[in-house]
């Protein structure tokens, strides 16, 4: 009996050890799949939701995607997001599955090499985010993570991919701790069945809650700032306008841009021009009633609306309240930054009863400001929108033309004082109006500026200059002006180079045409690319000289072939008189001894050519001599200008005849 007790109290103990090694492990079992499970639905909602809103506050992604820099807001979220949740990397793919963009631990930058991800391609291919849970397998990844793969599209078409890696790893440890010692500690199938999937559930719960508290925010906020975005602006702005009372009450708008913030940036670094918007963000959100609002729109741009007004000099205080904070002055590790705002207002509901046209209105009257000479306050005014159709009209038409080849290149000659000898033209730009008229240079050319297809028109000045020289005879010459745009965007040296090799033309015939402008915006560099540009055998000439108060400055700081004395001085000829004449002659004998030739625009009137007879002038141009005519007009051109170069040779023999006969 006692053997066979034994025997079962040893049965027993192992059927016991047998159920409760069951229990035990099917429970871990159970509980281990369960939680598997809430992982990586876990990890693939985070890693959703966080691609999801890159999506949503990159508003340059097809830019970024198409292999172009980010912009400053757009680089700011990626810097912004590693520090405010689990994200350690995003990867932006263009729309064939190759990367472009990295942002991550150690920077936002492009790729070297780019590499084709399967998942982004399917992604692309389904219309539909490609999610997946992994465990890490080197040291560049955390142990455990989660990666969505979310098409961006623009209308219908697909832009790219953006690709969110999530951190989970610290969540997954914390879940399988907390299995083990519950596990340990309960020993019970339904214990550890029910309380470890609760524990799970609950966590994965308030993290949810958590990323979800964030994403509203990131949704509806600047990121840098942590003022209201443009999305928030217009909630609170179309409530604001919903609710206006018919007493008379009203509010406005106030349209702020930052003066030159770009020279901050450049001069201080993007950290410098953070802190700048961070601060100005401060002081406005210090200055504001709790019923107003103040918005980032993005940029060096913040919109900031006071309600409850009875009198338009309640926004006009306000204003120069503004204007005077954000001027006054602050520092930035022991540098003092000094800057100014332009700030356009608009009144609801006398200039807009709608959040878009009120934007609009405070809009235009920004850029009102800004175009008289920025450091102002500008209230809107229906003129302003009249200019603003111009200026819609004006962009459409420079647009086309330069999609459809449609500018225009005349030539205006430029002859030699001493026997009125043709020696060149310059290739002066025309924009065909719809009415069939020809639009100036300078109307046309700053907006081609603003709208960056400078480079295009003067690459394309370039090219059709030298291809039409090339056709001329050896001895005449072919002057481009040049735009300041074109040396910011680094493309001049390619294009001059380029022009030359296709057209064939020796490069002692090109002049190129520089203005002051150019030299103030950042001479050092400009003058090593003029030296370059020198270097290849063209002629470089300062164009307008005698209109800044610098021009002189910069005549030893590099070594003009020619300076050309602006038009204005020959347009006040007749009413200034002798003082006219003593500068121009001083400019003139100042570009003799600096070995540089002087060439004088403008001239019109025979009284002005015999001036500059007697005052020695090297070349002249002017309506005198020629108008701007097409290339297919030149033709005659020279053959009248032979004629009376051959004209005046012969006039000079005659009246040197007798006076070498006296001599014999």
């Amino acid at each position: 009996m006692s053997y066979l007790s034994d025997i079962s109290l040893r049965r027993a103990a192992w059927l016991f050890i047998l159920i409760l090694t069951v229990l035990v492990g099917g429970t871990w079992i159970t509980v281990k799949i369960a939680t598997d499970h809430l992982l990586n639905n876990d990890a693939e909602d985070s890693a959703r939701d966080w691609a999801g809103i890159v999506v949503a506050n990159v508003k340059d992604l097809d830019k970024i995607a198409a292999g172009e820099q980010p912009s400053q807001q757009s680089l700011a979220f990626f810097q912004t997001a590693h520090t405010i949740g689990h994200v350690f990397r995003y990867v932006i793919y263009n729309r064939e599955g190759y990367s472009q963009l990295i942002s991550d631990a150690h920077g936002v930058s492009f790729v070297d090499v780019s590499t084709l991800s399967a998942e982004a391609v399917r992604a692309i291919k389904t219309g539909v985010p490609v999610v997946d849970a992994k465990s890490g397998a080197s040291g560049d990844v955390p142990p455990y993570f989660a990666v969505a793969f979310v098409p961006v599209h623009v209308g219908e078409s697909p832009i790219g991919i953006v690709a969110a890696y999530v951190d989970q790893s610290a969540q997954i440890a914390g879940f399988y701790r907390d299995i083990f010692w519950t596990s340990a500690l309960l020993c019970g199938l339904t214990g550890l069945a029910f309380v470890v999937p609760a524990i799970a559930w609950y966590r994965r719960t308030k993290e949810k809650q958590r990323a979800d508290r964030r994403i509203h925010f990131l949704a509806h906020h600047d990121v840098l700032t942590g003022l209201a975005n443009r999305a928030r602006l217009t909630e609170r702005l179309d409530a604001a306008l919903s609710v206006l009372p018919p007493t008379g009450a009203f509010l406005a708008v106030h349209y702020i841009d930052v003066d030159y913030f770009k020279q901050v940036n450049d001069a201080l670094g993007h950290d410098g021009g953070d802190f700048l918007l961070s601060t100005i963000g401060d002081r406005l959100r210090a200055l504001t009633r709790l019923e107003d609002m103040v918005a980032r729109l993005g940029g060096d741009e913040f919109v900031v609306v006071q309600t409850g007004l009875t009198e338009k000099t309640q926004a006009r205080d306000f204003a120069a309240r503004i204007a005077a904070i954000i001027a006054a002055p602050m520092t930035y590790r022991e540098q003092e930054i000094r800057v100014d705002a332009t700030i356009g207002v608009a009144l609801a509901p006398a200039d807009g009863t709608t959040t878009e046209r009120l934007l609009k209105s405070a809009d235009l009257a920004l850029y009102d400001g800004k175009a008289g000479g920025r450091a102002c306050i500008r209230f809107f005014d229906a003129e302003m929108d009249v200019a603003m159709q111009r200026r819609i009209k004006l962009e459409r038409t420079v647009r086309d033309a330069v999609e459809h080849d449609l500018l225009q290149l005349h030539y205006q000659p430029l002859f030699e004082m001493q026997g009125k000898r043709l020696v060149g033209y310059e290739a002066l730009a025309r924009l065909p109006a719809p009415d069939g008229s020809l639009i100036l240079p300078a109307a046309f050319i700053p907006v081609a500026e603003d709208l960056r297809l400078i480079d295009r028109i003067g690459e394309w000045v370039l090219r059709e200059a030298c291809q039409t020289a090339q056709s001329w005879p050896a001895h005449l010459s072919v002057a481009v002006n040049l735009s300041p745009a074109q040396f910011e965007s680094g493309s001049i040296e390619n294009a001059v180079t380029a022009a030359l090799a296709q057209s064939g033309l020796e490069p002692s015939r090109l002049e190129l045409e520089i203005t002051e402008t150019l030299l103030l915006r950042n001479s050092e560099a400009t003058v090593a690319t003029l030296g370059r540009l020198k270097r290849l055998g063209v002629s470089i000439v300062m164009d307008d000289f005698g209109t800044g108060y610098s021009s002189l400055s910069y005549l030893w700081k590099f070594p003009f072939d020619k300076i050309k004395i602006d038009r204005s001085f020959m347009e006040n000829f007749e009413k200034s008189g002798q003082n006219i004449e003593t500068v121009v002659r001083t400019i003139i004998a100042l570009g003799r001894e600096m070995r540089m030739r002087v060439t004088v625009e403008g001239v019109e009137t025979p009284a002005q050519v015999d001036f500059l007879c007697s005052a020695d002038a090297d070349q002249v141009q002017g309506f005198y001599f020629g108008r701007p005519v097409p290339a297919s007009e030149l033709g005659a051109e020279m053959l009248n200008a032979l004629q009376s170069s051959l004209g005046a040779e012969s006039e000079q023999a005659k009246i040197n005849a007798p006076q070498a006969a006296a001599g014999h």
